[in-house]
């Protein structure tokens, strides 16, 4: 009875998805983003500045759960918006945010099912992935639980 027990709540603590600290450190991840900051910002939806930033890159605020390409108003590269409507159902997941911000012209290759589709990020990071997403998804509170 013990072990079958145990071997439950085993299995459940399995199936728990990752949360932003289970899948990285979110201090860190938050001082990642100063590299990021040079084009994106984050940006509350009553305007508040969470991170001060650029605007060359759409705001990053609830970013984990949002549609690929799904800022109104932003003009984003045909790469990526390729890639949405290649997958209209898509969402920023933090696994899918690893791969992007790993290697974004690959990933939206790959998404897009054109091996022309380029980003318009260029901008590669080679380590710390987990933690920045964990950090997009702590700026995430409409991010569905996993």
């Amino acid at each position: 009875m013990r072990s079958a027990i145990v071997g439950a709540l085993l299995g459940a603590t399995l199936a728990i998805p990752a949360t932003a600290q289970e899948m990285g450190d979110v201090a860190a991840g938050e001082s990642e983003f100063r590299k990021c900051r040079a084009c994106h910002m984050i940006q509350d939806d009553a305007g508040t500045d969470i991170v001060r930033g650029g605007a060359t890159g759409p705001n990053l605020w609830n970013i984990v759960g949002s549609g690929i390409a799904a800022e109104e108003g932003f003009r984003y590269g045909d790469g990526l918006i390729a890639s949405a409507e290649a997958n209209p159902d898509m969402v920023w997941t933090p696994e899918e945010l690893v791969a992007y911000v790993t290697d974004p012209t690959a990933w939206v290759k790959e998404k897009s099912g054109d091996d022309s589709a380029r980003s318009k990020m260029t901008f590669k990071l080679n380590r710390n992935q987990e933690d920045l997403v964990a950090y997009l998804v702590s700026v995430s509170p409409d991010a569905p639980a996993e």
